[in-house]
């Protein structure tokens, strides 16, 4: 496959249903290496916005402050927002919303609403002390405050109840949704928390309604995790690393569906470059299908990274591919979409798209300055430090940003253009869990600091026009 070219390999991509909507995306730099990303009209600009409830209470408490009357968030004409489920809101049980928002599904609720499972980057103890707690009590390692939260809307996107869904883990960063209504929220670490002997640094299983059994998935393996992504048609998860040097991951599970099973770790590698780090010259190949195949990681679970033992470093022994900081992972277009927050040349981010069907795995995003200076608040850069990604109801890429100076959540239009949906106008803080309910009508996100998730509601559905 790796003499196929662009117009056929963007064939290949849209191909079926929502996929006919990708292929105009791969146009992006489509000039080669002298091209660079440029704004498209996306939704239209977009200007700070109050949302719907500024004057709510919930808008003021002690651990975020008073937020009234503020416009937290810059978003396109026609679109409005409102806050839901902060940080130091008061849970349906009586306990406090943990802080440190970070990735999130949704799933479709009961009577056409929406249920949100979202994770909590949180270690031992999170912003005024505030950790994730589950009605019953259990956890999984009582002196770490990681977890997840689970929040039901109903269909106007408010809150009927949120509550403690899993708790006792380090570091939740993002995870990934299964065919199976279930998140798997993963732990951003390996190192057994101080003062416990309990390890870390797996994925849980989170169900959409009750708590999580609080048992890790040891068989996917022992790493700084960061997110996950199921192929539905197989039940393979795909998962990625938050490493400079990190490897993409693949878990066979022996049975459909139940990830306890047991089953096989593999790591990605490029057929025709063994060992390749994709860090640096790599846009070269944008565009270009790379056939890939997978390497065994002989022990999933080590006791320790050191002397070779790390399931990156045995899987680079066989030949894995590099990627420099593996984020977000999603399933959409039939595709696995995955994003190294610092990769590229200009180290301001690359999206890579792995097709399960022929086993291709092909770079279509590398962020590059824009020539006359666009968005200089970031240096120039459209796009700087991807991290959380997700799929629209369009089959367009929203891609979060982290670390790029002035957060923004990003998408890529049907002209292959990079544009804005929402800008952060309240603070530096990163945009996580971008998400989109069943119908359509609303992107659910939030800002890690103080703690917010978005409900924005607007026309997702505008680039549908195939």
């Amino acid at each position: 496959m790796t003499d196929v070219t662009r117009r056929r390999f963007m064939s290949m991509m849209g191909a079926g249903g929502a996929g006919l909507t990708i292929a105009p995306l791969l146009a992006l730099q489509a000039g080669g290496a002298a091209a660079a990303p440029s704004f498209g009209p996306g939704f239209g600009p977009i200007a700070p916005k109050l949302p719907l409830n500024a004057n709510d209470a919930v808008l003021n408490n002690a651990l975020i402050g008073d937020l009234r009357n503020q416009a937290l968030l810059a978003v396109p004409d026609g679109f409005d927002y409102w806050v839901i489920s902060p940080t130091g809101d008061t849970l349906s049980d009586g306990h406090l919303v943990p802080s440190n928002h970070d990735g999130m599904a949704a799933y479709r609720g009961p009577s056409g609403g929406t249920i949100l499972v979202r994770n909590h980057e949180i270690g031992t103890s999170g912003t005024g002390g505030t950790r994730c707690r589950l009605p019953s009590g259990a956890t999984y390692d009582p002196t770490q405050g990681g977890g997840t939260t689970t929040v039901v809307l109903d269909a106007k996107g408010h809150v009927v109840s949120h509550i403690g869904s899993l708790a006792g883990t380090i570091r939740n960063c993002a995870g990934g949704l299964t065919p199976w209504d279930t998140w798997l929220s993963c732990e951003e670490t390996f190192n057994t928390a101080s003062g416990s002997t309990i390890r870390h640094g797996y994925l849980f299983e989170v169900p959409t309604a009750g708590e999580s059994d609080c048992k890790p998935m040891r068989a996917i393996g022992r790493r700084n995790h960061e997110a996950a992504a199921v192929d539905p048609s197989t039940g393979f998860v795909y998962t990625t690393e938050d490493r400079g040097d990190s490897l993409l991951y693949r878990f066979r599970p022996n049975v459909y569906g139940n990830l306890q099973a047991g089953g096989v770790l593999e790591a990605l590698r490029i057929v025709d470059m063994p060992g390749v780090n994709t860090v640096s010259n790599f846009r070269q190949y944008l565009f270009q299908p790379l056939a890939a195949d997978w390497v065994t990681i002989d022990v999933a679970d080590p006791d320790t990274e050191s002397g070779g033992n790390s399931n990156r470093a045995q899987g680079q022994a066989k030949g894995a591919a590099r990627f420099s900081r593996g984020e977000g992972a999603w399933y959409g277009n039939g595709k696995i979409y995955f994003v190294c927050s610092d990769g590229g040349d200009a180290r301001r981010g690359q999206v890579f798209a792995y097709d399960p069907l022929d086993s291709t795995v092909t770079l279509f995003v590398e962020s590059v300055a824009s020539p006359d200076g666009m968005d200089a608040d970031n240096g120039g850069f459209v796009l700087a430090a991807p991290d959380n990604v997700t799929v629209g109801p369009d089959g367009r890429v929203y891609l979060c940003e982290d670390g790029s100076g002035v957060e923004k959540v990003v998408g890529v239009n049907l002209s292959g253009e990079l544009y804005e949906v929402a800008r952060n106008t309240l603070n530096d803080s990163e945009f996580a869990g971008a998400c989109f309910s069943h119908c359509g009508r609303f992107m659910f996100v939030s800002a890690q600091s103080p703690g917010l998730t978005y409900v924005i509601r607007g026309n997702w559905r505008k680039g549908r026009r195939f």
